[in-house]
């Protein structure tokens, strides 16, 4: 590891490069000497050699002037990682190291504030079964725990949630941050995962079904860049692993593989012993103003890359997992506009080493499979009101609508449908939601079913559901 002084002379101190035990450039943190623009450099699947994987905007060398070229996709060949352990810390100290002359936050107060929020739902369903008196439930959701730190410019954000009828709880979100200009930032711990629309591709409380396949509002565990200039945005991510796991039906996972979680990853069942090791996001948008001021609203239109790993223990053998995806998020007025096409592919084998052709992920204590390889389509469309009567602060009336259509000839496709309102009222915020699923895996009677093969004669299914949330 080795710190130099900032290329443009300034009294920044960085991390700059990490290297290897033969003097390869295995990974690390520059700034661009003229524009500033902070570049990261990791290896998506590190090798034994220097594989890199670079992140926007452009790519440096230790000494900020040389361009490293992007690898080929034959370069990306898995191999086991040795300098995983190492490059994280390096990252680690990048973010910890003091510089002098102090970060964007260096000289705000220190603060601490405490939060949470109870929430429950009321439903009725129309699936599969006959009609039956416990199709109308009125139950609990969940119960959280809200954190929000900051100390001589470091801050913390910490979110734990508890879902006592799955029997399971788990860090939701939990990471540091650093400022060290008002357009740049780093976090590390569990964080976002940049990819497509943020911080939600949807407006109700069903998410869309890009969550279901862990592609949308999904944390991870590594470090997350983020620099915004001017009207563009540029995120960039290297995660060592998903978020660590909560115990499930009262049983702990040590961290590793667990079904105790928030966002769906892909983990390790009998005979599929694969989990997800080392993943690279990169994220570009560019925001566009609709005319002058915030009345005419803007449209953020953007790209996403993620690329990583699969770890198989029994084969002890790597594979491959991509995602891509083109997103938009608009205003104009009241009117609201989210719209994603989404692309993702997962190369894993089974214990035996045979390919598959769907793959096991998991969440909220329960796993189930989903197709290996699909495309995902989404549309959302919000309309708010401004009401001020009572406790009533606002309405929103939105209707969104996924769609899922697998590489695999012989799977049927999957939907959702939402139409609903959410309604503000103070710390109170509720969700009306008429939600509709055809080869949904929550949507039914056999729960988990839906994503992965489906059916043919996959009816659609329907529930009413209130979520009423106290937030405070």
């Amino acid at each position: 590891m080795r710190l130099t002084g900032a290329p443009n002379g300034g009294a920044l101190y960085f991390f700059n490069s990490l290297l290897g035990s033969g003097g390869e450039l295995l990974g690390g943190l520059s700034i661009a000497p003229k524009t500033g623009v902070p570049a990261l450099v990791f290896p998506v699947f590190p090798p034994q050699g220097a594989t890199l994987f670079g992140l926007c905007p452009s790519i440096f060398s230790s000494q900020g002037e040389t361009p490293l070229k992007m690898p080929s996709a034959g370069d990306l060949a898995p191999s086991p990682p040795p300098a995983h352990v190492a490059l994280f810390l390096g990252l680690l100290c990048s973010f910890l190291v003091f510089l002098p002359g102090g970060g964007l936050n260096a000289q705000e107060e220190d603060s601490l504030e405490i939060g949470g929020a109870v929430r429950y739902n009321l439903f009725f369903t129309d699936y599969e079964s006959p009609a039956d008196p416990n199709d109308l439930q009125f139950t609990w959701d969940t119960w959280r725990l809200n954190v929000q730190a900051r100390s001589r410019g470091v801050g913390l954000r910490f979110e734990y949630r508890f879902y006592p009828t799955f029997n399971t709880h788990f860090v939701k979100e939990g990471w540091l941050d650093y400022a060290f200009s008002p357009e740049t930032e780093v976090q590390v711990g569990v964080t976002q995962v940049p990819f497509g629309n943020l911080q939600y591709n949807s407006h109700n409380w069903w998410f869309q079904l890009p969550y279901y396949v862990g592609l949308e509002d999904d944390h991870d565990m590594g470090v997350k860049l983020i620099h915004r200039r001017d009207d563009w945005s540029f995120m960039g991510a290297w995660f060592l692993q998903p978020e660590p796991a909560g115990p499930a039906g009262g049983e702990g996972s040590f961290g590793i593989g667990g079904a105790g979680r928030y966002s769906y990853d892909l983990l390790p069942t009998p005979g599929e012993s694969n989990q997800e090791k080392h993943q690279g996001n990169l994220r570009i948008a560019r925001s566009l103003s609709h005319g002058p001021g915030e009345e005419g609203g803007r449209t953020e239109l953007g790209v996403s890359l993620q690329g990583g790993g699969i770890w198989n223990s029994v084969t002890k053998a790597w594979g491959r997992r991509w995602a891509v995806a083109g997103h938009l998020d608009g205003t104009w007025g009241p009117w609201g506009v989210k719209a994603q096409v989404l692309r993702y592919g997962f190369s894993a084998t089974d214990d035996e080493g045979a390919g598959l052709d769907r793959v096991q992920v998991g969440a909220y204590g329960d796993t189930y499979a989903t197709a290996a390889r699909a495309t995902i389509a989404t549309l959302g469309v919000q309309y708010g009101l401004e009401v001020e009567r009572g406790p009533l602060t606002g309405v929103n009336l939105y209707q969104n609508y996924s769609w899922m259509g697998k590489a695999e000839t012989t799977f049927h496709d999957s939907q959702q449908h939402v139409l609903g309102a959410s309604v503000a009222a103070g710390a109170l915020f509720v969700y009306f939601d008429l939600a509709s699923g055809r080869n949904h895996p929550w949507l039914t009677d056999d729960f988990g079913v839906g994503l992965g093969e489906g059916r043919a004669d996959a009816r659609w299914n329907t529930r009413f559901n209130v979520n009423i949330g106290f937030y405070f």
